[in-house]
């Protein structure tokens, strides 16, 4: 495209362009005017012609424009004029009208020049106006509701009190069927586990119990001594197992019922801890060895029954969870307020994932699913535990055993 191509593009854009643009020198004279500034304004090019651009504006614009010419010619720049004033031109009839001006200056031949183009706002500002008008009359009606809400809360007010009354009741009573709801549901969940785990536990004991019975009278002959005593000592053991699961559920159900109360007094905690290995010597495996260490106080004030339970309930588990020959320690540290007391066996252990559900109702680990049990030791010695605002915290890791950590206050006046 040459030259002379682009002069004729240029030309008619200028022609044609559908908003005004008006070109000045810098002194602001007016140079040159398209079609739509005539339209506009209803002048022809010959009657603006040499005049000031002010001629085409209206109001105080007219005798200040010279001096904010001046300004703009030492900065020249291309920007909105008039920002933050109301601008309006003036058309040959004299009739006004609002416009939005901008100033684009350029330079040819070293002189200088201004194209200013001069869009008519008429639409928008009458936009405006009733965005206005519109807002007033919101503001008006905001207020008639206000007032007239003010005089309706009144009444709401005292109807809302009774509605409220009327609520607190219908809430009572809807939390205390919830409440007895989730407590039926508990039960009727407990009596299906306690049946389903009832079943279960309790047909392998009475299955050894009624065979080794009727296997006795098979070896009558005095030599069979060893056999017939072998067969009592699976009895024995098995209704060991029974009585181990009817006091799980035995304690579970008095917990539940609330019938347990503490009685809390001296005892001295090493002779009773010693007491307890002692029982539980018939239980152990084949090379089991429990080893016990105390340090400072020997006498605690606690419930010694509760306590008991605890220690019975964590040893058993420490042998029924370890191979033979295996070590299961206790250390107890008893301090002037509080004692530590750690119970630590080299057993299967326990995920991290069985973890975080170890102390929950009939939770039996992944991997303690062939041994027998309740899945109700650990609830229970948790729960005997808050009864003597004491903590459980167990440390465990799969085949490198478990160590229960229990800190519980020893003193008449702890929490």
């Amino acid at each position: 495209m040459d030259e002379k191509q682009l002069r004729n593009i240029q030309h008619e854009l200028f022609k044609h362009a559908t908003e005004s643009v008006v070109v000045t020198d810098e002194k602001g004279f007016i140079l040159l005017i398209n079609p739509a500034t005539e339209k506009l304004f209803g002048y022809t090019y010959e009657e603006l012609k040499g005049k000031r651009v002010e001629f085409l504006m209206a109001g105080d614009i007219r005798h200040t424009h010279e001096k904010h010419r001046d300004s703009y010619n030492k900065n020249p720049h291309s920007r909105k004029m008039g920002i933050g004033l109301d601008l309006k031109a003036q058309r040959k009839d004299k009739t006004e009208f609002p416009v939005e001006v901008s100033l684009s200056p350029f330079e040819l031949n070293g002189e200088k020049f201004v194209i200013a183009f001069i869009i008519d706002i008429t639409t928008r500002k009458n936009a405006e106006q009733q965005l206005l008008l519109h807002k007033k009359m919101l503001e008006d009606l905001t207020k008639e509701l206000k007032a007239h809400n003010e005089k309706l809360e009144a009444k709401v007010i005292d109807r809302t009190k009774i509605l409220q009354e009327a609520l607190i009741e219908i809430e009572k009573s809807r939390k205390e069927m919830s409440e007895a709801l989730t407590k039926e549901k508990e039960l009727n969940e407990l009596k299906s586990r306690f049946l389903s785990m009832a079943s279960h536990e309790f047909r392998t004991p009475l299955t050894t119990i009624l065979s080794s019975a009727s296997l006795i009278t098979a070896y009558p002959e005095k030599e069979q001594q060893e056999k017939r005593i072998k067969h009592v000592e699976r009895i024995q053991s098995a209704v060991n197992n029974l009585n181990d699961i009817l006091s799980d559920f035995l304690s579970l159900s008095r917990i539940e019922e609330g019938k347990i109360n503490t009685d809390k007094k001296l005892f001295n905690v090493k002779t009773l801890i010693g007491e307890l290995i002692s029982d539980v010597v018939p239980i152990k495996k084949t090379g089991q060895i429990i080893h016990y260490a105390h340090s400072g106080k020997e006498e605690i004030y606690s419930d010694q029954k509760l306590f008991r339970n605890i220690i019975i309930n964590l040893l058993s588990n420490a042998i029924k969870f370890s191979d033979e020959d295996k070590l299961i320690s206790i250390v107890a540290d008893v301090g002037d307020k509080d004692m530590e007391l750690r119970i630590k066996d080299e057993g299967i252990g326990i995920s991290r994932e069985d973890q975080q559900h170890l102390f929950e109702r009939f939770f039996r680990g992944h991997n303690a699913t062939n041994i027998q049990g309740t899945g109700l030791g650990l609830n229970i010695v948790a729960r005997y535990l808050d009864l003597l605002d004491g903590h459980i915290e167990p440390k465990s890791e799969l085949n490198k055993g478990t160590e229960f950590i229990i800190t519980l206050p020893i003193t008449k006046n702890a929490n």
